[in-house]
């Protein structure tokens, strides 16, 4: 993902397979029926963290990315309904052709209600923000990996606690292999499977109530802001999450403050009509606007915390859990 730039911001200103999980229940208030959420098992998401840096760093053509992927294929399998592998090549920006795999997972595929879940799996594929070994691929353990596994323990709770609703889980590849530096050239550089997806639906007129994009949400202390684009296209979704995480002691961590304007997965769905948004760790006082590990080898298990994971992850359980009873 790549932060634009400032003067954007400032316009915008205004091992785990047990079956014993306790629930989160959600009290009656007047009519309101009774919503039992499973409890989210941010111990299992950190193994399944842990479960793709094992495989070094995912850069797209390598030999840990085709391990990973077939990996999490695996995994998905069997959790979800249906898994459809999108596969394909793409060109980036400096004429390298990456082989690349769209995991796209769906629960309950006959819904007509369906709510859009996404991360990016695959890793920068050099540290440009780090001040040695600039050449060398990062591990990725939040850009990247931590998305990825909190929506595999979403998935796997799933698979044990159905839900009326229809959910997708797409894991999109080629997300980090973007240029640096400004321009729409080297914005749309960035998200190319999401970009090959958007143009290539998997399901013929595929749409989704509204997507939540998980981006580097697994380092300690981290904070989620509003995303420009998110609140522009989908406010009543980041009013919805935020105020879900703040109902669950969450506040912390998601913050009621502008978090700047973020070229990222989510702006390829929202152009084909599906509002989404970016929950995305964001460090204001830092000069790109992203935690200091970002696109450094520092990115890697040692950034990763529990309590991040879990607070993401609950929230997000809570929202989809309830969504069956209002849709």
């Amino acid at each position: 993902m790549k932060l634009l730039p400032i003067a954007i911001i400032i316009s915008f200103l205004f091992s785990c397979n047990t079956k014993t999980e306790k629930p989160v229940e959600t009290p009656v208030t007047n009519n309101t029926p009774q919503v039992i959420v499973p409890e989210f098992i941010a111990d299992s998401a950190y193994a399944f963290v842990k479960a793709q840096c094992d495989f070094g760093p995912r850069v797209p053509n390598s030999k840990g990315h085709i391990a990973c992927g077939d990996y999490l294929i695996e995994k998905m399998e069997s959790w979800a309904d249906t898994v459809i592998v999108q596969k394909g090549i793409v060109n980036a920006y400096d004429g390298t052709k990456l082989n690349f795999r769209n995991i796209i997972s769906s629960f309950n595929p006959q819904a007509k209600n369906r709510v859009l879940l996404f991360a990016h799996w695959d890793t920068r594929p050099w540290a440009d923000k780090d001040e040695k070994d600039i050449d060398k691929p990062i591990l990725g353990a939040d850009d990247g990996a931590s998305g990825v596994g909190v929506l595999m323990e979403i998935a796997r709770q799933l698979n044990l606690n159905k839900v009326e609703i229809g959910i997708d889980i797409i894991f999109f590849d080629a997300e980090d292999y973007g240029k640096e530096g400004g321009g729409s050239e080297a914005e749309d550089s960035y998200a190319l499977g999401t970009q090959y997806w958007a143009k290539n639906l998997h399901v013929p007129g595929y749409t989704a109530n509204y997507g939540i994009l998980l981006d580097m949400v697994g380092a300690k202390n981290a904070q989620f802001r509003f995303e420009g684009l998110s609140y522009e296209r989908a406010s009543g979704v980041v009013q919805n999450v935020w105020k879900t995480a703040e109902s669950l002691g969450y506040s912390n961590y998601f913050l009621h403050q502008d978090g700047g304007w973020v070229t990222d997965d989510h702006v390829y769905v929202n152009n084909i009509g599906i509002p989404a948004i970016d929950i995305i760790n964001s460090d204001l006082s830092s000069r790109n606007g992203f935690a200091k590990h970002w696109h450094t080898h520092a990115d890697n298990m040692d950034v990763i915390d529990t309590n991040t994971l879990r607070a993401v992850g609950q929230t997000l359980m809570s929202v989809i859990f309830k969504e069956k009873v209002s849709s």
